[in-house]
């Protein structure tokens, strides 16, 4: 009867306490026969083992060098599950292979998937800015210290002749912030914008020695 206070005997809790690293449902079984006990439930034992504090010592998790039990079974056929599973050979639909271009939300930059292998990952495909992709192919690395300017201002214009390598010194000449705001300017007057901060810097770094 549900409520109704279960006896233990000493005898019985020594016996169980002994056995504690036993499965449960194993444990309950062997113990109403060894015991003659059929007014028991699993869960009375398991709640009996829970206020005592005793455990398995199974932590339910796989410790290092554990083999799991599955190992080298083959999967049962299950037609629900058998139609969502990925074929040899088949590629998800989210993949994006070399040739790829997407637009950063944040930049306005153009990336590009390329056929060469990932450094950092060892992939057979990389992820790059495609302008300055495909400026380096044709100049080699940027200098150190500099950084490709877009020219016309429309970044996805990845024409390597629309990047030129400016001093990262040079940039803040360019932003605006001594009203030059060369993105800003009409195209007209860019160039003229560009030579003012080029001749600017230039006195800048004689300056510097």
């Amino acid at each position: 009867m549900k409520g109704h206070p279960i006896t233990w005997f000493p005898e019985e809790m020594a016996w169980l306490e002994a056995r504690q690293d036993w499965p449960r449902a194993e444990l309950h079984k062997a113990f109403c026969w060894f015991w003659k006990r059929d007014d028991l439930t699993v869960h009375a034992i398991k709640a009996l083992f829970q206020r005592k504090g005793w455990k398995t010592g199974r932590t339910g998790c796989f410790v290092k060098g554990q083999t799991p039990p599955n190992k080298g079974k083959k999967m049962p056929h299950n037609e629900n599950s058998a139609r969502t599973q990925f074929r040899k050979g088949q590629r998800p639909h989210t993949y994006r292979g070399p040739g790829h271009e997407s637009i950063d939300n944040k930049d306005g930059y153009v990336w590009l998937i390329v056929e060469e292998t990932n450094p950092h990952t060892g992939a057979a495909t990389r992820r790059v800015q495609k302008h300055k992709w495909l400026w380096e192919k044709l100049n080699g690395p940027v200098p150190e210290g500099h950084v490709l300017k877009c020219l016309d201002s429309d970044k996805t214009n990845c024409d390597p002749s629309n990047w030129e390598a400016l001093p990262k010194s040079m940039l803040p000449r360019l932003s605006g912030r001594w009203n030059l705001g060369y993105d800003e300017a009409s195209p007209e007057v860019k160039p003229t914008i560009m030579a003012i901060a080029k001749l600017e810097q230039k006195a800048r770094d004689l300056k510097n020695g």
